[in-house]
């Protein structure tokens, strides 16, 4: 029997590390999202977090949830920079676990 071929991702937490600046968006140190099961998205409720701090981090995200070289300066580095400079709003990018999908489930 063929076994289904499987495909392994991290599940993250992307946190508000630190306001060096002002803060305008209405999050502080601590406020989050997960991003879990290779697409989703998900903010505590009652919570909420900046679209412009959103933006800065999804780009590195799909690359964040596999398996990187050691050396690779994606698997060293794990904080974040919101682009606007009077906020200077740290996040950092945390693997929580991993799952384990179909990779015919995923496009």
């Amino acid at each position: 029997m063929h076994a289904e071929p499987l495909t392994e991702l991290y599940d993250l937490r992307v946190s508000v590390e630190r306001i060096e600046g002002r803060s305008v968006c209405g999050m502080a140190p601590g406020d989050y999202f997960e991003l879990v099961n290779s697409s989703q998205l998900r903010i505590p409720e009652g919570g909420h977090f900046c679209v412009y701090a959103l933006q800065a981090v999804l780009p590195l995200l799909p690359a964040k949830q596999r398996d990187l070289p050691a050396g690779d300066w994606l698997e060293r580095d794990n904080l974040v920079c919101c682009p606007d400079p009077d906020e200077r709003l740290i996040m950092r990018i945390e693997r929580t676990g991993r799952c384990v999908l179909p990779t015919e489930d995923l496009t």
